[in-house]
C-alpha cells in the first residue's frame, strides 16, 4: 500500500515542479530580453537549438574547448532525460549529473536572469552552455 501511494504522489510531484521550472525559465526569458552580462568568449561555437527538462527551448553553445556538435547537443539532450527522469539530486534537480563523462549542473535563477545560461555540462576544460533564447 504504500508503493501505491509513492507511485501515485510521485507523479504530481514531478508535474508541479515542472510546472514551477516553466513559470520561472518564461518569467527569465522575458526579463532577459536586454541580452546577456557576460562577455561571449571569442572561440564560442553555436550547435542549435535543443529544449531543457521543462520543455524551455534553448540555444547549445561550446563555450570554452573543443567538441564536436553533435557530442554536445547529444549531452545536453541526456542531461535534461536525466533530470526528467529523476536522477539529478537537489530540490528540482539542482544538483550536478553526470552524462557520460560530462557533469552537467543547471545554473540559480539569479544567475540565469543575470546571463541567460541555464545550464552548463563541463568535461576536462571544456564547457556546453545552454543558453535561454530571447525573442527575436
Amino acid at each position: 500500500m504504500h508503493a501505491r501511494l509513492i507511485r501515485s504522489v510521485t507523479p504530481r510531484l514531478a508535474g508541479s515542479l515542472g510546472l514551477v521550472v516553466v513559470i520561472a525559465l518564461g518569467s527569465i526569458a522575458l526579463a532577459g530580453c536586454g541580452g546577456s552580462a557576460k562577455p561571449k568568449a571569442a572561440s564560442v561555437q553555436n550547435c542549435g537549438s535543443s529544449r531543457t527538462a521543462a520543455n524551455v527551448p534553448v540555444e547549445v553553445e561550446i563555450y570554452r574547448g573543443t567538441v564536436a556538435c553533435s557530442i554536445a547537443l547529444t549531452v545536453e539532450k541526456s542531461y535534461a532525460a536525466a533530470i526528467v527522469a529523476g536522477k539529478a539530486p537537489g530540490n528540482g534537480g539542482g544538483g550536478p549529473v553526470t552524462v557520460s563523462g560530462w557533469i552537467c549542473q543547471g545554473f540559480s535563477t539569479p544567475q540565469l536572469l543575470k546571463t541567460g545560461d541555464a545550464s552548463k555540462c563541463a568535461k576536462k576544460g571544456t564547457e556546453i552552455l545552454e543558453i535561454l533564447k530571447t525573442p527575436s
